[in-house]
């Protein structure tokens, strides 16, 4: 497995696998509850952005390129259970729809593209 990035992981974690998906603001979510949202996980970049909410449950992580583990981000993946980076770093950005792996059984969670 090619490993693409690091990140603070939000709680413990074994590797989840899923669709690379990056969001941009409630219009990207929107257009995903239009369509399939099992599998994905969602990219993006404001730690404190709350326009996830209504699909948050229904993700299977979320990497987030800002804030700190305590971030709003960060919290609510706490809660939720879902799989979580923040403050994540890429060696490259793959595509939308990209296979990837996000583990968080180190000290530093990591995303692998998938094999």
């Amino acid at each position: 497995m090619e490993k693409i990035g690091t990140g603070q992981k939000t709680y413990d974690y074994k590797p989840v696998k899923g669709f690379w998906k990056r969001l941009e603001g409630p219009e990207d979510v929107l257009d995903l509850m239009d369509t399939e949202i099992d599998g994905v996980i969602a990219v993006i970049r404001d730690a404190g952005a709350t326009f996830l909410s209504p699909i948050f449950d229904d993700l299977s992580g979320v990497i987030c390129t800002g804030g700190t583990i305590r971030s709003h981000i960060g919290i609510v993946s706490r809660e939720f259970q879902i799989p979580g980076l923040i403050a994540a770093e890429f060696s490259y950005e793959p595509e939308n729809g990209t296979e990837i792996i996000l583990d968080g059984t180190e000290t530093t969670g990591s995303i692998f593209l998938a094999d």
